[in-house]
């Protein structure tokens, strides 16, 4: 989001747990398009609450896994914001050479960053 749309938009990433490390093959694949994730850390909503981004201060949540879907939609039961849900492809497991776990996660993060395009260019011009 930020690599299209710079830092004039607060947006903050989250999931639904904090228990996994950034994949080296999303590390690998987001550092050809000069996005840098080698330092980025997933947080859960619970854990953004603790360190004070309160969810009422958000517009929107993209969620990228139906798991994800359903606990922003419980949370937002309380938040007038909205709540889209990306079908994006889960590249994990999907191939067994580096080469060929490499292009799956090139075709999700492609499917990523089409969505922020698509999303936000049509915001644009409306």
């Amino acid at each position: 989001m930020k690599k299209l749309y710079g830092t004039g938009v607060y947006v903050q990433s989250a999931g639904v747990s904090n228990d996994l490390e950034i994949d080296g093959f999303a590390i690998s694949v987001c550092e050809e398009i000069e996005v840098e994730l080698s330092r980025h850390r997933s947080r859960s909503f619970d854990e953004m609450n603790k360190l004070g981004d309160d969810l009422s201060s958000f517009d929107l949540i993209v969620a990228l896994s139906p798991a994800s879907q359903r606990r922003a939609l419980d949370l937002t039961r309380f938040f007038h914001l909205e709540v889209e849900y990306w079908p994006i492809m889960d590249p994990t497991g999907l191939a067994e050479t580096r080469e060929s776990k490499l292009g799956v996660y090139r075709q999700t993060r492609d499917q990523i960053f089409d969505q922020l395009k698509n999303r936000w260019t049509s915001d644009k011009n409306s």
